[in-house]
């Protein structure tokens, strides 16, 4: 079987998976499961498999003519190169070990078919996205990633902050995907073919786009919307309302990596604009910073993890906007490693812990001993989280580092110099702000007020005012399963760094190793960054136990008057409401208006005057021949008399 073929393949065992899903899960309970976790685990070994035929090699290319449109033509194209084969590994080795989890995670959840065949769809749906080489085919993986989410987002229907995020994630996206569907057809307009290495073409050895920087800033709507950058970045923490393995699948490698992986594909377009390469910059360096000042101040441990998502994007896509896409690309494949195991084992926490909030998790009594599969692999995958060498996290933000250094000191790749300097210190910032809120999460996850209490001297007089910590309920020890996937994501959190002189020959052959400057700056805030955490929990620590659920957090010490707007996204949500949610809901109330007092007046009139005409003409017809004969004389004497009378006037 050729290259070819298994990729096709790739992309269509899950979607087979997801139909018969479908189709069987009433019928046949007892295949749910396996339809579920085979076609993924049969995908992700192909794409393996791919990948090591590719080898880094020369570009695969195959296509067949889709449709004829009278001008641009649409192809069902692939392309499969170094970068594409790899994120597709990731793609596979995700979604594998996400369905592997939910089958003990939701194992007594009624709308579990549905669900797995959902998250069968996803992927497969982002294996398209991967392996297309023609932006429509792309752009209906893309879609289709929507739609998924929007249902698994809503998985909890009954709850209305479920209902809530899944329809905001819906139309914050769709807002995005308006202009990118625009910035699509211009882009194909102005090189004659959607096929991206048609485009690419175009841009890089022909003629060039005769609107690069419209078509740029089009896309990056877009890219701004599926990767939850500023400032359409509001609907991922909102999306925790979903289930812990659906997030793990959304932040770790579909939706949120398809806007970085469009932007790594079509850089060129991006890069033939000056402007839109300085947008893309100050796009990634809010987005880093003001998501770690949110991070730094929720409570919800998904909240936490979400915000740190859409920074490390952040760091992707400013990598890109200086120009090195082998960075970007080395980063998320690494962060697709550490980012799902940090999701999948909150959701171990959580399962045992029966809540989301670290308060409460901090009065627990040592949960690091109830789930010390969960403590030790979440340990190492904040250790990546916050660049702690090592870990994966390290080589890969250090790359991210380096490549933004040597822009702004040698101006590399023709990137503006303001760009590469506004990723470069944002960027050192962020790594310090991650380690804080890494830190704090683990010592208030695993290192609480109850875990110390265990510890206390047995022969201590007992303290009266003390609040007993919250019991963990014993029933809630995880599957074996859940567990297992913990360990198997351990091993890239851990050992994939070591990859970093090996991911440059599958793709530009740029250089990933650390560079001396940045190793030592961004190291030296993150270490910066948790003895500063570690102190302000110590602080907090030595605070008077008690049961107010905003007892002292050490987050709130660091933040200070930050903490308030931090802790509500600064407030971004208030403004999208003034601006747009209270504008189309008066708009809407006065439509209604509109259709009640006017149209339906309208309608009801032009109903209601035939009707009383025929009231009065049934009163008229009786049905008595005496009243007809006299209303007949009655008329007749009248006709007479007016006749009379205009002879007579006249």
């Amino acid at each position: 079987m050729n290259t070819v073929t298994l990729a096709v393949l790739v992309p269509l065992l899950p979607f087979l998976g997801a139909v018969a899903g479908l189709l069987l899960g009433r019928t046949a309970p007892g295949l749910v499961r396996p339809l579920a976790v085979l076609p993924t685990l049969a995908a992700a070994v192909l794409a393996a498999l791919v990948a090591v035929r590719q080898g880094g090699d020369e570009a695969v290319d195959a296509a067949t003519r889709l449709t004829e449109t009278g001008s641009v033509p649409i192809d069902l194209a692939l392309h499969l190169d170094g970068m594409a084969v790899l994120v597709a590994v990731l793609v596979g080795l995700v979604a594998t070990c996400v369905q592997l989890y939910s089958t003990g995670y939701l194992r007594d959840d009624p709308r579990y078919p549905s669900y797995a065949a959902l998250v069968s769809l996803f992927t497969a749906a982002m294996l398209l996205v991967v392996y297309s080489g023609d932006l429509l085919v792309l752009l209906v993986g893309w879609e289709i990633m929507g739609i998924c989410s929007y249902f698994l987002v809503g998985h909890y229907w009954e709850t209305p902050e479920a209902r809530a995020a899944s329809l905001k994630a819906f139309l914050v996206t769709k807002l995005g995907d308006v202009p990118f569907l625009f910035g699509i057809f211009a882009l194909a307009a102005d090189a004659g073919t959607f096929r991206i290495n048609g485009i690419l073409t175009a841009v890089v050895t022909g003629p060039g786009l005769d609107h690069p920087t419209l078509i740029a800033l089009l896309l990056l709507a877009g890219v701004a919307g599926k990767s939850a950058q500023f400032p359409l970045h509001t609907w991922l923490p909102d999306a925790m309302a979903g289930p812990t393995p659906v997030s793990a699948l959304i932040h770790a490698a579909t939706m949120v990596a398809a806007g970085v992986y469009l932007v790594a594909r079509l850089l060129p377009v991006f890069a033939a604009s000056a402007a839109a390469l300085v947008v893309l910059a100050v796009m990634a360096a809010v987005t880093m910073v003001g998501s770690a000042l949110a991070a730094l101040a929720q409570d919800d441990i998904k909240r936490v993890l979400a915000y740190s998502t859409v920074g490390q994007l952040g760091y992707m896509t400013g990598a890109l906007a200086v120009g090195s896409r082998d960075s970007a690309l080395f980063h998320l494949l690494s962060h697709g490693a550490f980012k799902a195991l940090l999701f999948l084992a909150a959701g171990v926490i959580i399962h045992a812990a029966g809540t989301n909030s670290l308060t409460a998790m901090a009065k627990m009594p040592a949960l690091r001993r109830t789930v010390p599969d969960a403590y030790w692999t979440m340990t190492a995958a904040l250790l990546a989280l916050a660049a702690i060498p090592p870990f994966a996290g390290f080589f890969s933000k250090e790359a991210v580092l380096g490549a933004a250094e040597h822009a702004a000191v040698e101006g590399a790749h023709g990137v503006p110099a303001a760009g590469a300097w506004t990723v470069l210190i944002a960027g050192l910032l962020t790594a310090l702000l991650t380690a804080v809120y890494a830190t704090r999460l683990w010592l208030l996850a695993f290192h609480g007020r109850g875990a110390r209490t265990e510890r206390t001297d047995d022969t201590a007089e007992p303290d009266p005012e003390a609040v007993s910590p919250p019991a963990i309920d014993a029933h809630h020890k995880p599957p074996a399963v859940m567990n297992a996937v913990l360990w198997v994501l351990f091993i890239p959190t851990l050992g994939f760094g070591l990859t970093v002189t090996r991911i440059p020959d599958w793709l530009d052959g740029e250089s990933l190793t650390p560079t001396l400057t940045t190793a030592l700056l961004g190291t030296g805030l993150a270490v910066v960054g948790v003895l500063a955490m570690y102190a302000a929990w110590r602080r907090t620590a030595a605070a008077p136990k008690t049961a107010d659920a905003h007892a002292p957090d050490p987050g709130r010490v660091l933040l200070g008057p930050l903490h308030g707007p931090a802790a509500v996204g600064f407030h971004l949500d208030a403004v999208y409401s003034a601006l747009f949610v209270r504008p189309v809901r008066a708009a809407a109330r006065l439509v209604r208006f509109l259709d009640r007092a006017v149209v339906d007046t309208y309608v009801a009139g032009a109903g209601g005057t035939p009707r009383l005409l025929g009231a009065a003409v049934r009163r008229i017809q009786t049905g008595n021949v005496q009243t007809y004969v006299s209303a007949l004389l009655a008329g007749s004497l009248v006709l007479a008399v007016a006749a009379v009378v205009a002879v007579t006037g006249s």
